[in-house]
């Protein structure tokens, strides 16, 4: 009994020394880092992290009693060896790994942190696919490459290029970074045209070639996205290549602004190479703490304690290990212990030299991970904050210019506000004004010392000229042809051409090559798809050798692929029109010309007609006007009856006073006025329907005496398909597929003609003997064969819409520019000018009225004027029978008033409507002096 007395004070005793333990916080925590200590961002993110793991085990405020112990590990830009480095430090227990530096190594970690659930906190890893929900462990302390090419997008945007050339390291940190360029220009309509991958430990080899082939390109905006390179190796080639002059621009990612900072201040010969650069530098606010920074870190380097200059990235570094600092603070301060345990699945794998069963899940890392999200400080480079994706809050970005070997400012930008002469900063208030019209910078100096924006394209040069396919026309060659034993091509298009290319505000070096035998009209479609075709590669072969030979650099063996380079054209001109299956494959200019299919076929003058002023009016419209004649012609006589002589007397007079007057009035003859009020404003509405009436009778009747009939049962497009008469075409023509593939006319009616001259032979036979019912060409070909032709016309109109432009190879600029210039020869009358000289020395085509039946005026359009003409009418009568009605109501009660009335009291309704026509009747003076009259005693007046 006694020994169970001291057993419940035993396990006292055990629970209070287990809680001791427990409670206590811990002397040490050890903090890893990966990075390679011999590199750019490495030698100045060693030297900072230090510092920042010595300020913070200084500061009583932060992890009071506890120190933290910094073990770093060499990754020596190595996936591998990083991994290796990895395990070494969880061996150590460590709770947090502060790094690493290169995005391909921290993918391979971040699955190891994933699986002993250690936070791994980064400073200079910028991949954006390090965000992805696979990798909860991972957090940067940096921007996201995300961010900066989303201000690389809009620095493009800014300047107005349309496509870049990009190059970039082939690894995770290069392909994804320029993978969210690409969706970030395709989000603003622009895009990257070729991309040029250079080897991880690329040499002068492969940058020569790699730069070579790009100048084959039309662009001439590069954007380079490598790692920092002291060497400026790239651009040392670029400037030996001629490509650091005013046409080109190069526009660099923030490993620029790491190398120059690393460096300063860097030798005459570097910043000389990098004349008229542009690049991005992660942008840090100005701020005391920073300024003593930098104040201390000329000290360590002085005292040998540093061996670069301060970056970014060191910044960066710094406030990376007082994140982790605190929350290791927040994690000791709610929980106090550290613990480790082993991971089930290693302790049953065999036992080998690679002792992973000795390996350790921190219990604690999903706890410390959310202190670390719950982070908020301001550091060295700014407010130091997580967001939901485990990034640091965009801060913006430095926009630099290289210019007279020095590093200038031209500008700020942040995704709040754009880009800015002012810091993000200073410009918080106005975060949602962001708009592309705010948008400033200042003056950038670009390559060759050129203050005036690039180009950034570059289509054709004098040694290898813009290559321009012509179709060489059998047939209508007033529209482009070549000269008779030469090379020349003359034409309406031509002409077009030359003059639109003098708008263009730069230089284009081409030449014409002609398409076609000239016996007969090439196919435009096969000219359209060898514009759509790449460029030839024995070309590009030959041109790369060229250039290498020119500046005497080694060339790789290439095979050489056979082709002809008359295969493909740069662009095309003439008569090509713009149709559906041509605009997939190519972009065209302005349409220069409005076309579209037309039928034509023989057409004699109409026959006279005794009958012929009959056809203007429809029958209804000739009813209807015929009893509005009849309606006036009451009205007025009721109205003007009682108060104008014109409208007494016999009843055969005034029925024919009655009608004379109303169709008198067409005429304007009418001896009779009208005297009241009613009568004269019916008179003025029926004169203003007889106006509008006539005169578009006129207009109608003209028409039809001077148009020309056709002498074809057809009548449109719809009787001529439904035929089956045979259809004419040109040759070469888009005509031929449209009807067989949107018509669906059989092709065995249909008839291939070449020339004017078939036209005509063929339209005179006729479908009977041999020849076609119509031919279906386009409108600009018709007006110019039917200018010299009479006995032929243009059924209905034009079915199809359409226009003419010049090809040119998709997305080229050339093709807006050349728009641009044709809407300004439309403009100021160059193209009619043009049009004149070629087509109008006898009289310019389409000028001759179209053989168009006009139609009959119907009633549908003079219903509004009937209809108002109608209501004043009889509203006009409406009112005169009320007052008469009043009027005789008053006579009559002074007839009753009379000791013995003409009229007795009580009348029938038939003799009271008796009394009252023969009241009417009499004319109003008559009755105002029955009126007036005094009564006798007998009753009489």
């Amino acid at each position: 009994m006694e020994h169970f007395g001291f057993l419940p004070m035993i396990v006292l005793v055990g629970v209070f020394l287990t809680g001791s333990v427990y409670s206590r916080s811990p002397a040490v925590v050890n903090v890893g880092a990966i990075f390679t200590q011999n590199s750019v961002i490495g030698r100045a993110a060693k030297v900072a992290m230090e510092a920042a793991v010595s300020d913070v085990n200084a500061d009583p405020t932060i992890l009071k009693g506890t120190k933290l112990r910094f073990i770093t590990d060499d990754a020596n830009c190595s996936v591998f060896l990083g991994s290796v480095g990895a395990f070494r430090l969880l061996e150590k227990g460590v709770v947090a790994i502060i790094g690493p530096q290169s995005s391909a190594i921290a993918h391979m970690i971040s699955e190891i942190a994933n699986g002993l659930q250690v936070p791994l906190v980064s400073y200079a890893a910028t991949d954006p696919t390090l965000s992805a929900l696979q990798f909860p462990f991972f957090l940067r302390n940096t921007q996201s490459d995300a961010f900066q090419m989303a201000a690389m997008a809009d620095l493009i945007d800014f300047y107005e290029w349309k496509e870049v050339i990009a190059i970039f390291v082939d690894d995770d940190y290069g392909r994804n970074g320029i993978s969210a360029l690409d969706d970030e220009l395709h989000k603003r309509a622009l895009k990257i045209a070729q991309k040029l991958p250079l080897a991880i430990q690329f040499d002068l080899d492969n940058i020569t070639d790699m730069l070579n082939k790009s100048r084959l390109l039309g662009p001439r905006v590069y954007v380079v996205h490598v790692g920092p390179d002291p060497k400026m190796r790239l651009f040392t080639i670029a400037q030996k290549l001629q490509m650091m002059t005013s046409n080109y621009v190069w526009l660099a990612t923030d490993w620029l602004s790491v190398t120059l900072d690393s460096f300063s201040p860097m030798t005459e010969s570097s910043l000389q190479i990098l004349q008229g650069v542009v690049g991005l530098r992660q942008h840090t606010p100005e701020s005391i703490r920073k300024r003593a920074f930098v104040s201390r870190w000329g000290k360590m380097l002085d005292e040998g304690l540093a061996s670069s200059e301060l970056n970014t990235y060191g910044l960066n570094a710094y406030d990376t290990v007082w994140a982790v600092a605190h929350s290791i603070d927040n994690f000791v301060k709610e929980h106090r212990n550290i613990t480790f345990s082993f991971n089930d699945k290693l302790l049953k794998m065999n036992p080998s030299k690679i002792q992973l069963n000795k390996l350790k899940v921190f219990d604690g890392g999903s706890i410390l991970l959310e202190k670390l999200l719950e982070t908020s400080f301001t550091g060295l480079s700014g407010q130091v904050q997580f967001n939901q994706d485990r990034n640091i809050v965009s801060g913006g970005y430095d926009v630099i210019n290289i210019d007279q070997m020095a590093v200038h400012m031209v500008g700020y930008w942040s995704n709040s506000s754009g880009f800015s002469v002012l810091p993000p900063e200073n410009i918080k208030s106005e975060e949602n004004s962001y708009s592309h019209l705010h948008q400033k910078l200042n003056m950038v100096t670009w390559p060759g010392g050129s203050m005036e924006r690039p180009r950034g394209w570059e289509i054709a040069d004098n040694e290898r000229p813009l290559r321009i396919g012509v179709p060489n026309r059998a047939s209508f060659v007033e529209f482009a042809t070549k000269l008779h034993n030469n090379l020349n091509m003359q034409g309406y298009c031509i002409d077009l051409f030359i003059e639109a290319r003098k708008l263009v505000p730069y230089d284009v070096p081409y030449r014409f090559e002609p398409f076609g035998d000239g016996h007969s009209n090439p196919n435009y479609d096969n000219l359209v798809k060898m514009v759509a075709d790449e460029a030839c590669l024995e070309d590009l072969n030959w041109q790369f050798l060229s250039v290498c030979n020119e500046y005497k650099l080694m060339t790789l063996n290439m095979s050489f692929i056979p082709c002809k380079r008359e295969e493909v054209f740069d662009a095309a001109v003439g008569d090509i029109a713009i149709v559906t299956n041509r605009t997939k494959i190519v972009d065209f200019s302005q349409p220069y010309a409005t076309t579209g299919l037309v039928i034509v076929a023989p057409v004699r003058n109409s026959k006279s007609s005794a009958w012929v002023f009959l056809k203007p009016f429809t029958v209804e419209m000739w009813c209807v006007t015929a009893a509005s004649f009849v309606m006036i012609a009451v009205v007025i006589w009721i109205l003007e009856h009682r108060v104008n002589n014109d409208f007494r007397g016999p009843p055969k007079r005034q029925l024919v006073t009655m009608f004379l007057f109303s169709f008198s009035t067409l005429f304007k003859t009418n001896q009779e006025t009208t005297v009241s009020p009613l009568g004269r404003m019916v008179m003025v509405v029926w004169l203003f329907l007889l106006m509008v009436v006539t005169a578009s009778y006129t207009a109608s009747l003209t028409s039809i005496l001077t148009v020309q009939q056709l002498s074809s049962p057809i009548t449109g497009i719809d009787s001529l398909v439904s035929s089956n008469w045979p259809i004419g075409y040109q040759e070469g023509s888009f005509a031929y597929s449209y009807l067989t593939d949107n018509l669906h006319i059989p092709r065995s009616r249909l008839i291939s003609l070449g020339s004017p001259e078939a036209y005509e032979r063929a339209l005179r036979l006729g479908p009977t003997d041999g020849g076609v019912a119509a031919i279906i060409d386009e409108l600009t070909y018709v007006e110019l064969f039917l200018s010299k032709q009479t006995e032929f016309g243009i059924i209905g109109q034009p079915f199809t819409r359409g226009g003419w432009g010049f090809a040119f190879r998709r997305d080229s600029p050339l093709a807006v520019d050349m728009s641009t210039a044709i809407l300004k020869l439309s403009e100021n009358g160059g193209l009619q000018k043009l049009r004149e000289k070629w087509f109008c020395k006898m009289g310019c085509p389409g000028e001759r009225k179209r053989n168009v039946e006009p139609n009959q005026l119907h009633l549908i359009s003079f219903w509004g004027l009937y209809l108002l003409c109608g209501i004043f009418t009889l509203g006009a009568f409406v009112v005169f029978l009320l007052l008469t009605v009043c009027e005789f109501i008053r006579y009559k009660k002074l007839q009753q008033s009379s000791a013995s009335s003409s009229v007795p009291s009580k009348a029938h309704c038939s003799q009271v409507i008796y009394i009252f026509l023969g009241f009417i009747d009499q004319k109003k003076e008559a009755i105002k002096k029955k009126s007036a009259q005094p009564v006798n005693s007998q009753g009489q007046i």
